[in-house]
């Protein structure tokens, strides 16, 4: 893992770029144990050039599943993971979407289903978030995209996905420990996923006649592109260093969780909430 219990200060224009963090994060790709958790699934991630999405996408390879990817169009990074999962001799395809739409999220399960040959696993990640300092400064426009990528995109992705998804698939989405402790500074974004938290558990209802599970992820503090892009140069400066650890959490640490709700590990796993927070509470 990364030594991140001492961030320095720093700044990135969003959505921000792997190659520009200072300390690098853990992906995994040294550190990742694999025990073929995933043979021979097929996993569709959205959010993942960088971060939590990037280490998600590369343990699930590890891991044996085959990997769709989805980000924003115009990022590099996103290119660079899909060389990190077809490292591992699994197939990747790299789709460039923005999905704040209905019709690009079901774009993205098409392609992936026709790339792939089926679909056992979603992980709902793309996610946007931009920090102010009062409520006056939050523009019409950030709400609506902070919305629209974090709770709207989430639903449709899974109501895309409905005639794919058989017995045994996982859903993931990924929430916030701001769903629990919200910040001033991020309302939109915590109010998201508080959102996403309930969505959660409804789909879980919903599908669980299926045989399909749906779960969440709560990461807290995770060291990530978009921290130093969204957030001011002295908020990043000790990034971390008030939870109950010391320090902020590596991606790869995030993505252990992802992998044991995906896998048959959490065979009786579904409408749950597994916090990934170095201390803080999801509860």
């Amino acid at each position: 893992m990364s030594d991140l219990s001492n961030i320095p200060a720093q700044d990135q224009e969003w959505p921000g770029r792997e190659s520009e963090l200072k300390p690098k994060a853990d992906h995994g790709h040294d550190t990742w144990v694999a025990r073929g958790r995933l043979e021979g699934k097929r996993a569709l991630v959205t959010g993942a050039d960088s971060g939590i999405g990037r280490s998600v996408a590369l343990a699930f390879a590890k891991e044996g599943a085959d990997v769709a990817i989805v980000d924003l169009p115009g990022s590099d990074d996103l290119e660079e993971t899909k060389s990190l999962v077809e490292s591992q001799g699994r197939k990747c395809v790299a789709i460039q979407a923005d999905l704040r739409t209905a019709e690009a999220n079901r774009e993205a399960v098409e392609t992936t289903v026709e790339a792939l040959g089926g679909l056992d696993i979603i992980v709902a990640n793309a996610g946007f978030q931009m920090s102010h300092q009062d409520i006056s400064e939050f523009p019409p426009e950030q709400l609506h995209r902070t919305f629209e990528t974090n709770v709207f995109s989430p639903f449709w992705l899974v109501q895309s996905a409905m005639d794919h998804l058989g017995p045994g698939a996982s859903v993931i989405i990924t929430t916030s420990i701001q769903a629990y402790d919200p910040s001033e500074v991020l309302l939109d974004y915590a109010a998201t996923k508080a959102a996403a938290n309930n969505l959660t558990v409804n789909l879980a209802q919903t599908l669980g006649p299926r045989g399909v599970r749906v779960n969440a992820v709560a990461p807290g503090p995770i060291w990530t592109p978009l921290i130093p892009s969204t957030f001011p140069e002295k908020k990043v400066e000790g990034f971390g260093t008030d939870t109950p650890l010391g320090r902020a959490g590596d991606p790869i640490e995030v993505a252990a969780a992802f992998v044991f709700l995906a896998s048959d590990e959490a065979s009786y796993v579904s409408g749950s909430v597994l916090g990934v927070t170095g201390g803080r509470p999801v509860f």
